[in-house]
Protein backbone atom coordinates (compact mmCIF):
# COMPACT_ATOMS: atom_id res chain seq x y z
CA UNK A 1 0.00 0.00 0.00
CA UNK A 2 1.38 3.42 -0.99
CA UNK A 3 0.72 5.10 2.36
CA UNK A 4 2.46 2.29 4.26
CA UNK A 5 5.45 2.43 1.90
CA UNK A 6 5.66 6.21 2.35
CA UNK A 7 5.69 5.79 6.13
CA UNK A 8 8.40 3.14 5.95
CA UNK A 9 10.46 5.37 3.68
CA UNK A 10 10.24 8.32 6.07
CA UNK A 11 11.23 6.08 8.99
CA UNK A 12 14.21 4.77 7.02
CA UNK A 13 15.34 8.38 6.48
CA UNK A 14 15.25 9.13 10.20
CA UNK A 15 11.78 10.69 10.52
CA UNK A 16 10.08 8.87 13.38
CA UNK A 17 6.43 8.91 14.32
CA UNK A 18 7.43 10.08 17.81
CA UNK A 19 8.76 13.34 16.32
CA UNK A 20 5.43 14.09 14.59
CA UNK A 21 3.65 16.08 17.25
CA UNK A 22 0.75 17.05 14.97
CA UNK A 23 -0.54 15.80 11.62
CA UNK A 24 -3.11 17.55 9.45
CA UNK A 25 -5.51 16.04 6.94
CA UNK A 26 -8.52 17.14 4.98
CA UNK A 27 -12.02 16.14 6.06
CA UNK A 28 -12.14 13.41 3.44
CA UNK A 29 -12.01 9.97 5.03
CA UNK A 30 -9.44 8.65 2.56
CA UNK A 31 -7.01 11.43 3.52
CA UNK A 32 -7.46 10.70 7.23
CA UNK A 33 -6.93 6.98 6.66
CA UNK A 34 -3.84 7.65 4.56
CA UNK A 35 -2.45 9.78 7.38
CA UNK A 36 -3.15 7.05 9.95
CA UNK A 37 -1.50 4.37 7.81
CA UNK A 38 1.59 6.49 7.19
CA UNK A 39 2.03 7.31 10.89
CA UNK A 40 1.53 3.70 11.95
CA UNK A 41 4.08 2.61 9.35
CA UNK A 42 6.53 5.28 10.56
CA UNK A 43 6.19 3.93 14.10
CA UNK A 44 7.06 0.36 13.05
CA UNK A 45 7.29 -1.86 16.12
CA UNK A 46 7.01 1.20 18.39
CA UNK A 47 3.28 1.68 17.93
CA UNK A 48 3.01 3.36 21.31
CA UNK A 49 4.90 6.37 19.91
CA UNK A 50 1.98 7.68 17.88
CA UNK A 51 -1.75 8.24 18.36
CA UNK A 52 -4.53 9.04 15.90
CA UNK A 53 -5.59 11.84 18.26
CA UNK A 54 -2.67 13.85 16.87
CA UNK A 55 -4.42 14.09 13.50
CA UNK A 56 -6.36 17.30 13.04
CA UNK A 57 -8.88 17.58 10.23
CA UNK A 58 -9.52 20.86 8.44
CA UNK A 59 -12.02 21.34 5.59
CA UNK A 60 -9.71 23.95 4.06
CA UNK A 61 -7.35 21.12 3.07
CA UNK A 62 -10.10 19.46 1.00
CA UNK A 63 -9.47 19.06 -2.71
CA UNK A 64 -10.37 21.91 -5.03
CA UNK A 65 -14.12 22.20 -5.74
CA UNK A 66 -14.99 21.82 -9.42
CA UNK A 67 -18.55 23.11 -9.16
CA UNK A 68 -21.13 21.68 -11.57
CA UNK A 69 -18.61 19.18 -13.02
CA UNK A 70 -17.66 17.73 -9.63
CA UNK A 71 -17.48 13.94 -9.90
CA UNK A 72 -17.24 13.82 -13.71
CA UNK A 73 -14.24 12.25 -15.43
CA UNK A 74 -11.72 14.65 -16.90
CA UNK A 75 -11.75 12.83 -20.24
CA UNK A 76 -15.55 12.48 -20.35
CA UNK A 77 -16.67 12.93 -23.98
CA UNK A 78 -19.95 14.59 -22.98
CA UNK A 79 -18.06 17.05 -20.77
CA UNK A 80 -15.69 18.01 -23.57
CA UNK A 81 -18.51 18.27 -26.10
CA UNK A 82 -20.56 20.54 -23.85
CA UNK A 83 -17.80 22.91 -22.76
CA UNK A 84 -14.95 22.25 -25.21
CA UNK A 85 -11.57 20.65 -24.55
CA UNK A 86 -9.84 24.04 -24.30
CA UNK A 87 -12.29 25.25 -21.65
CA UNK A 88 -11.92 22.10 -19.57
CA UNK A 89 -8.13 22.40 -19.76
CA UNK A 90 -8.40 26.05 -18.73
CA UNK A 91 -10.37 25.04 -15.63
CA UNK A 92 -7.74 22.47 -14.75
CA UNK A 93 -4.56 24.41 -15.40
CA UNK A 94 -5.18 28.14 -15.17
CA UNK A 95 -5.03 29.91 -11.83
CA UNK A 96 -8.23 31.96 -12.01
CA UNK A 97 -10.69 30.10 -14.24
CA UNK A 98 -13.72 28.55 -12.48
CA UNK A 99 -16.12 25.84 -13.69
CA UNK A 100 -19.86 26.67 -13.54
CA UNK A 101 -21.15 26.76 -9.94
CA UNK A 102 -22.94 23.79 -8.44
CA UNK A 103 -26.70 23.94 -7.93
CA UNK A 104 -28.33 22.86 -4.68
CA UNK A 105 -29.78 19.73 -6.30
CA UNK A 106 -26.31 18.44 -7.25
CA UNK A 107 -25.51 15.12 -5.57
CA UNK A 108 -22.28 16.54 -4.12
CA UNK A 109 -23.77 19.80 -2.86
CA UNK A 110 -22.73 20.78 0.65
CA UNK A 111 -23.95 23.86 2.57
CA UNK A 112 -21.57 26.75 3.39
CA UNK A 113 -18.72 27.11 4.11
CA UNK A 114 -18.32 24.58 1.25
CA UNK A 115 -17.92 26.58 -1.98
CA UNK A 116 -20.14 26.21 -5.06
CA UNK A 117 -17.11 26.30 -7.39
CA UNK A 118 -13.44 27.29 -7.19
CA UNK A 119 -10.53 28.40 -9.26
CA UNK A 120 -7.08 27.19 -8.28
CA UNK A 121 -6.52 30.66 -6.81
CA UNK A 122 -9.66 30.27 -4.65
CA UNK A 123 -8.38 26.89 -3.48
CA UNK A 124 -4.99 28.37 -2.69
CA UNK A 125 -6.55 31.18 -0.64
CA UNK A 126 -8.34 28.80 1.72
CA UNK A 127 -5.36 26.43 1.94
CA UNK A 128 -3.03 29.28 2.89
CA UNK A 129 -5.61 30.40 5.45
CA UNK A 130 -5.34 26.93 6.97
CA UNK A 131 -1.53 27.16 6.97
CA UNK A 132 -1.52 30.56 8.66
CA UNK A 133 -4.26 29.74 11.19
CA UNK A 134 -3.45 26.17 12.22
CA UNK A 135 -0.42 24.53 10.59
CA UNK A 136 2.15 27.29 11.11
CA UNK A 137 1.20 27.87 14.78
CA UNK A 138 1.53 24.14 15.49
CA UNK A 139 4.92 24.07 13.77
CA UNK A 140 6.38 27.24 15.23
CA UNK A 141 4.50 28.41 18.33
CA UNK A 142 1.99 26.09 19.97
CA UNK A 143 2.70 25.30 23.60
CA UNK A 144 2.05 22.02 25.33
CA UNK A 145 3.24 19.78 22.49
CA UNK A 146 5.73 17.00 23.36
CA UNK A 147 8.42 18.26 20.95
CA UNK A 148 10.05 21.72 21.16
CA UNK A 149 9.43 24.02 18.17
CA UNK A 150 12.97 23.80 16.80
CA UNK A 151 12.69 20.00 16.49
CA UNK A 152 9.10 19.60 15.39
CA UNK A 153 7.90 17.62 12.41
CA UNK A 154 4.45 18.34 11.00
CA UNK A 155 2.80 16.08 8.43
CA UNK A 156 0.15 17.33 6.01
CA UNK A 157 -1.88 14.73 4.12
CA UNK A 158 -4.17 16.30 1.56
CA UNK A 159 -4.82 16.31 -2.19
CA UNK A 160 -3.17 17.28 -5.44
CA UNK A 161 -4.41 20.86 -5.74
CA UNK A 162 -4.16 21.68 -2.05
CA UNK A 163 -0.57 20.41 -1.91
CA UNK A 164 0.15 22.25 -5.16
CA UNK A 165 -1.14 25.44 -3.55
CA UNK A 166 1.22 25.06 -0.58
CA UNK A 167 4.22 24.33 -2.82
CA UNK A 168 3.44 27.36 -4.98
CA UNK A 169 3.43 29.50 -1.84
CA UNK A 170 6.56 28.01 -0.25
CA UNK A 171 8.56 28.18 -3.50
CA UNK A 172 7.17 31.57 -4.61
CA UNK A 173 6.19 30.09 -7.96
CA UNK A 174 5.19 32.65 -10.62
CA UNK A 175 1.50 32.52 -11.50
CA UNK A 176 2.09 31.25 -15.03
CA UNK A 177 4.18 28.32 -13.73
CA UNK A 178 1.78 26.99 -11.09
CA UNK A 179 0.24 24.57 -13.60
CA UNK A 180 3.67 22.92 -14.00
CA UNK A 181 3.82 21.76 -10.38
CA UNK A 182 3.38 17.99 -10.41
CA UNK A 183 2.20 16.17 -7.26
CA UNK A 184 2.93 12.42 -7.32
CA UNK A 185 0.76 10.24 -5.11
CA UNK A 186 2.19 9.11 -1.75
CA UNK A 187 5.71 10.42 -2.42
CA UNK A 188 6.88 12.28 0.71
CA UNK A 189 7.93 15.87 0.00
CA UNK A 190 10.09 17.42 2.70
CA UNK A 191 10.49 21.11 3.59
CA UNK A 192 12.79 22.51 6.28
CA UNK A 193 11.76 25.86 7.81
CA UNK A 194 13.55 28.59 9.73
CA UNK A 195 11.43 29.37 12.79
CA UNK A 196 12.26 33.09 12.96
CA UNK A 197 11.35 33.79 9.31
CA UNK A 198 8.85 30.95 8.82
CA UNK A 199 10.40 30.46 5.40
CA UNK A 200 11.94 27.34 3.81
CA UNK A 201 15.70 27.22 4.34
CA UNK A 202 16.83 24.46 1.96
CA UNK A 203 18.63 25.60 -1.18
CA UNK A 204 16.33 25.97 -4.16
CA UNK A 205 16.83 23.23 -6.71
CA UNK A 206 15.87 23.47 -10.35
CA UNK A 207 12.39 22.20 -11.18
CA UNK A 208 9.82 22.41 -13.95
CA UNK A 209 8.16 25.39 -12.24
CA UNK A 210 11.39 27.32 -11.80
CA UNK A 211 12.87 26.18 -8.52
CA UNK A 212 11.88 24.43 -5.31
CA UNK A 213 12.99 24.16 -1.69
CA UNK A 214 11.33 20.74 -1.54
CA UNK A 215 13.18 17.43 -1.27
CA UNK A 216 11.40 14.35 -2.60
CA UNK A 217 12.02 10.94 -1.09
CA UNK A 218 12.29 8.18 -3.68
CA UNK A 219 12.50 4.43 -3.25
CA UNK A 220 12.04 1.24 -5.22
CA UNK A 221 8.34 1.42 -4.41
CA UNK A 222 7.61 4.95 -5.58
CA UNK A 223 10.10 5.71 -8.36
CA UNK A 224 7.66 4.86 -11.14
CA UNK A 225 5.37 7.57 -9.77
CA UNK A 226 8.25 10.04 -9.51
CA UNK A 227 9.40 9.41 -13.09
CA UNK A 228 6.44 11.45 -14.38
CA UNK A 229 7.79 14.47 -12.53
CA UNK A 230 11.30 14.30 -13.97
CA UNK A 231 12.65 17.63 -15.13
CA UNK A 232 16.17 18.85 -15.73
CA UNK A 233 17.86 17.55 -12.61
CA UNK A 234 16.57 19.42 -9.60
CA UNK A 235 14.95 17.86 -6.59
CA UNK A 236 14.59 14.44 -8.21
CA UNK A 237 18.34 14.37 -8.80
CA UNK A 238 19.06 15.16 -5.15
CA UNK A 239 16.55 12.51 -4.03
CA UNK A 240 18.17 9.89 -6.29
CA UNK A 241 21.63 10.73 -4.93
CA UNK A 242 20.42 10.54 -1.31
CA UNK A 243 18.71 7.20 -1.96
CA UNK A 244 21.94 5.67 -3.26
CA UNK A 245 24.32 7.26 -0.74
CA UNK A 246 23.89 4.54 1.88
CA UNK A 247 27.21 5.43 3.56
CA UNK A 248 26.12 9.09 3.88
CA UNK A 249 29.58 10.32 2.86
CA UNK A 250 28.19 12.61 0.12
CA UNK A 251 29.98 10.70 -2.63
CA UNK A 252 28.95 7.75 -4.78
CA UNK A 253 31.17 5.02 -6.12
CA UNK A 254 30.31 2.70 -8.97
CA UNK A 255 29.35 -0.13 -6.63
CA UNK A 256 26.89 2.11 -4.73
CA UNK A 257 25.20 3.24 -7.94
CA UNK A 258 24.92 -0.32 -9.22
CA UNK A 259 23.47 -1.42 -5.87
CA UNK A 260 21.02 1.49 -6.07
CA UNK A 261 19.93 0.38 -9.55
CA UNK A 262 19.29 -3.14 -8.29
CA UNK A 263 17.25 -1.76 -5.39
CA UNK A 264 15.16 0.49 -7.62
CA UNK A 265 14.44 -2.40 -9.98
CA UNK A 266 13.51 -4.77 -7.16
CA UNK A 267 10.06 -6.28 -7.49
CA UNK A 268 9.51 -4.56 -10.84
CA UNK A 269 9.06 -5.91 -14.34
CA UNK A 270 12.04 -5.35 -16.64
CA UNK A 271 9.83 -4.17 -19.49
CA UNK A 272 8.41 -1.45 -17.29
CA UNK A 273 11.84 -0.26 -16.22
CA UNK A 274 13.53 -0.30 -19.62
CA UNK A 275 12.25 3.18 -20.49
CA UNK A 276 12.45 4.62 -16.97
CA UNK A 277 14.67 7.69 -17.01
CA UNK A 278 15.64 7.23 -13.37
CA UNK A 279 17.03 3.76 -14.00
CA UNK A 280 18.58 4.77 -17.31
CA UNK A 281 20.38 7.71 -15.76
CA UNK A 282 21.81 5.65 -12.91
CA UNK A 283 23.03 2.96 -15.29
CA UNK A 284 24.68 5.57 -17.50
CA UNK A 285 26.53 7.16 -14.59
CA UNK A 286 27.70 3.76 -13.33
CA UNK A 287 29.14 2.90 -16.75
CA UNK A 288 31.01 6.21 -16.86
CA UNK A 289 32.70 5.75 -13.48
CA UNK A 290 35.93 3.84 -13.01
CA UNK A 291 36.16 1.10 -10.40
CA UNK A 292 37.96 3.37 -7.92
CA UNK A 293 36.28 6.64 -8.91
CA UNK A 294 33.65 8.49 -6.89
CA UNK A 295 31.22 11.24 -7.85
CA UNK A 296 30.12 14.14 -5.63
CA UNK A 297 26.62 15.53 -5.44
CA UNK A 298 27.67 18.60 -7.43
CA UNK A 299 29.12 16.51 -10.24
CA UNK A 300 26.13 14.16 -10.07
CA UNK A 301 23.79 17.12 -10.57
CA UNK A 302 25.93 18.50 -13.40
CA UNK A 303 25.89 15.21 -15.29
CA UNK A 304 22.17 14.68 -14.77
CA UNK A 305 21.44 18.18 -16.07
CA UNK A 306 23.30 17.28 -19.26
CA UNK A 307 21.56 13.91 -19.49
CA UNK A 308 18.11 15.42 -18.96
CA UNK A 309 18.60 18.27 -21.43
CA UNK A 310 15.83 18.31 -23.97
CA UNK A 311 13.97 15.48 -22.26
CA UNK A 312 10.20 15.77 -22.62
CA UNK A 313 7.30 13.59 -21.59
CA UNK A 314 4.35 14.13 -23.93
CA UNK A 315 1.29 13.19 -21.97
CA UNK A 316 -2.23 13.45 -23.37
CA UNK A 317 -4.12 16.35 -21.86
CA UNK A 318 -6.99 14.03 -21.06
CA UNK A 319 -5.11 10.82 -20.33
CA UNK A 320 -6.31 8.65 -17.50
CA UNK A 321 -9.61 7.98 -15.83
CA UNK A 322 -9.36 10.31 -12.84
CA UNK A 323 -12.60 12.17 -12.01
CA UNK A 324 -12.79 15.73 -10.87
CA UNK A 325 -12.59 15.48 -7.06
Amino acid sequence: MEAVAAGQLMRSRGIKASSVCVAFSSELQRAHETCELALASMAGHEQETWCSDRIRRDWRLNERHYGAVQGLFKNDTALRNEYGADTVMEWRRSLHSRPPPMEKDHEYYRPPPAPLTESLADCQTRVLGCFDDTIAPALFDEKGLPVPPDDRTIIVVAHSNTIRSLIAYFDEVPEDHVSQIYIPNSVPILYHFERSTRKPVSTKLQSSHGGSHARWMISSENHQIVRDAVSTGGMLTRALFDAMDVTQDRALCRAEIEAGVRELMKDSEHETQSDCVVIGLAKKLARELGDDETITLQEFERRTAVAYEGLQYNKSDFAGEEPFP
